[in-house]
């Protein structure tokens, strides 16, 4: 089987070339110091200005081509981490092994699991870029932030004071032709209840939900798929005589990826009271989810008679009233602009340990106050079951400008390139945009990037023409800047 070389025939050959070199460092969430160090070494190799900080940013300059001297700087932006998502079964440790790339048709992909098309592939432009002397450019400044997977944590760690320019191109986009010029902003809410067991003794029941899309919790909240985390409270609900031992999720679990799979342990008094209960609420899942989570499956797996440690009935009364009350999907649609949801959230993660048991939420929101409705709503809910309540993470709205240099110069260089407009849009999902626009005074920004599909779930992909036509209005906007 072949490794490395799987994209070498692709054009821009240089930008797949770093693509498939990012491949291979494993670069999830919190595991960015090999990818990091990668790029510190590629900007000391070609004697560029570089910066590593302790959260293992990179700020990486090149000075501008002698004719484009008389230009002001140009700052492009993604970020170094990935979400990490794989099948049930797949051998895969995102912490030391490579992905798997395979090519179907005009599509790159990683065999079962996730791609990192998202970011991967503004760090694999900005690398191509960096590396093409022949390409004449105003002064670059390349900024890859880290941990932006889970709360934009490197870009609000990152000392923007060494950043001169006033212009910033966000390669952090999935829809071609598509402009972005705002975005949410949000925060996570971590919700604790604690949780005490007492021995109980019966038939064993397996609980597994799986075969959900899932996805993106920004980008596509508004598709109504499932969240594996709230069916399996709305199944456990509804079924009598059971002692919770365990729920649980996925492996790999994020708070911005809708949860597409769920798992819980039970000692039941009555098998086929619970195999009626759930063949009944699988068909209501499947109606509900019709066209959008059409892969579902609602499995049950019976053990002979075993001794348990299950949730006392008080602790599985809270973890059943949470998960059956608390908000989760969209909360606001926007009056001024059709289509766009304004506020939501997403149960991402659901661990149980020990004395505890958690919930992690990505709140979402571009008007501030629905940012803080949803977050006090959750912490009411923790308070009412005795729990616990954690915020962190805040992140600020990236607001619209009604004047941008950069955005006339895309709208123009799209129009003379492809005879037709590229359409501006607001984004409800976090972009690290407005972290910036907060910290440089008159920043200018946009948002781009190729088409990829299903980012944060195993069926991710990425455009190959795509990326291509990208790339050429990246190398026409940095011909025509300012």
């Amino acid at each position: 089987m072949k490794t490395f070389g799987v994209l070498d025939h692709l054009e821009p050959k240089k930008v797949f070339k770093y693509f498939e070199i990012l491949t291979k460092i494993p670069h999830g969430s919190y595991n960015c110091k090999a990818v990091s160090d990668f790029c510190v070494d590629f900007a000391k190799k070609r004697g560029l200005f570089v910066i590593q900080d302790d959260h293992y940013n990179v700020i990486i300059k090149k000075e501008a081509s002698p004719s484009c001297a008389h230009k002001p700087a140009l700052i492009l932006q993604g970020h170094l981490d990935m979400v990490c998502q794989k099948d049930q079964g797949s051998p895969v440790d995102f912490t030391k092994d490579a992905l798997e790339l395979q090519i179907d048709g005009d599509f790159v992909s990683a065999k079962g699991t996730t791609l990192g098309g998202d970011d991967g592939i503004a760090v694999a432009y900005c690398l191509a870029l960096l590396d093409d002397d022949s390409i004449l450019h105003p002064p670059l400044e390349v900024v890859f932030t880290t941990e932006e997977e889970v709360g934009m944590e490197g870009a609000t760690a990152l000392d923007t004071s060494v950043l001169e320019g006033k212009y910033l191109l966000n390669i952090d986009s999935e829809e071609e032709g598509i402009l972005l010029a705002g975005c949410a902003g949000g925060t996570t809410v971590k919700v604790s209840l604690p949780l005490k067991y007492k021995e109980m003794q019966g038939s064993l029941c397996r609980v597994s939900i799986t075969g959900l899309l899932g996805g993106h919790s920004g980008t596509e909240i508004d598709k109504n798929r499932a969240n594996a985390h709230i069916l399996m409270g709305r199944l456990l609900c509804c079924v009598k005589g059971i002692h919770i031992s365990r729920i649980y999720g996925a492996l790999e679990q994020k708070d911005n990826a809708i949860p597409n799979e769920c798992y819980a342990e039970l000692i039941c008094e009555d098998r086929e009271a619970i195999e009626e209960a759930a063949a009944k609420l699988f068909q209501n899942f499947k109606e509900q989810f019709q066209g959008t989570d059409d892969g579902m499956e609602v499995r049950l797996e019976f053990s002979e008679m075993e001794k348990r440690d299950c949730l006392t009935q008080d602790a599985q009364d809270a973890v059943l009233y949470f998960l059956n009350h608390t908000p989760n999907g969209i909360h606001t649609m926007s009056r001024d602009i059709e289509g766009l949801v304004e506020s939501s959230l997403n149960l991402g993660i659901l661990k149980m340990d020990g004395e505890e048991i958690s919930f992690s939420f990505g709140v979402r929101s571009s008007a501030p106050f629905y940012k803080e409705e949803l977050a006090g709503c959750l912490e009411s809910l923790a308070r009412k079951l005795n729990g616990s309540y954690e915020r962190v993470n805040d992140y600020p709205a990236w607001e619209y400008k009604k004047d941008s240099v950069l955005r006339d110069v895309f709208l123009k260089a799209y129009r003379q390139m492809y005879g037709k407009e590229m359409k501006v849009e607001m984004i409800h999902a976090g972009l690290e945009c407005g972290i910036f626009a907060s910290r440089i005074e008159g920043l200018d920004i946009v948002s781009f990037g190729p088409d990829i599909f299903d980012i944060h779930t195993t069926d991710e992909r990425l455009s190959v023409p795509s990326v291509k036509r990208t790339w050429e209005l990246l190398l026409k906007i940095i011909e025509e800047f300012p």
